[in-house]
């Protein structure tokens, strides 16, 4: 039976690998459909018919088809309940997680993917990194990862005791940081620094890596 569930988007995008990394975790089988940003495809047709804003991901799955991919991880964990890792709660536990996903993308991200930007990609595509952006950004994140510790010194993960979308979210930018110099802002935070260990090392992460080199 082929696969429902395409995916368009980029092994190497943090946002391509929240999507995958939820796919994963659901154990659903999906097409994943390669879209070359060096050449500029995701700024053309097929792909902006798919995201009118030109950014990977997208996903169809039959006549649907969704880009955002917070959407989309939230539309693949509603949708199939029953399989895999059970990744959102019920009721007003439901509503923690939200808070925390919320989180996520407000407060963390910003912060976090400037610095990778920096840290990260602009050394890899043999750019200048500019330490004032670095300051500004580590000051940031360090103020958001200050609330991250206490409420980790309350639950193994963010919205509780179990690994939900609001731990998954971080999973992309999180990486990035433990492997540049940034990485002290988490490991001089303990709870911070367990919970990073804990989520980076589940299997279907490392299936999502395990794409960058195939």
């Amino acid at each position: 039976m082929m696969a429902t569930i395409k995916v368009h988007g980029s092994p190497f995008s943090t946002a391509t690998q929240r999507v995958l990394v939820s796919l994963y975790e659901k154990e659903l089988e999906f097409e994943f459909v390669n879209v070359n940003m060096g050449a500029g495809e995701h700024k053309k047709e097929p792909f902006i018919s798919l995201n009118p804003f030109g950014q990977v991901p997208a996903l169809e799955d039959g006549d649907l088809k969704l880009f955002e991919s917070r959407a989309i991880t939230q539309y693949i964990t509603h949708e199939n309940p029953d399989k895999g890792t059970q990744l959102l709660c019920t009721g007003k536990q439901m509503a923690i997680v939200s808070v925390w996903m919320e989180v996520e993308a407000q407060k963390f991200e910003p912060a976090a993917s400037k610095l990778n930007w920096e840290v990260f990609y602009k050394p890899f595509f043999g750019l200048t990194t500019d330490p004032a952006a670095v300051e500004e950004n580590e000051a940031k994140l360090a103020n958001v990862l200050d609330v991250y510790e206490s409420r980790l010194a309350q639950s193994k993960y963010l919205a509780g005791d179990s690994f939900t979308l609001a731990d998954l979210h971080h999973l992309p930018n999180l990486h990035l940081l433990l492997v540049t110099q940034s990485k002290k802002l988490i490991d001089s935070r303990p709870h911070v620094s367990a919970w990073a260990a804990d989520i980076t090392a589940r299997p279907a992460w490392a299936k999502v890596l395990a794409m960058q080199k195939s």
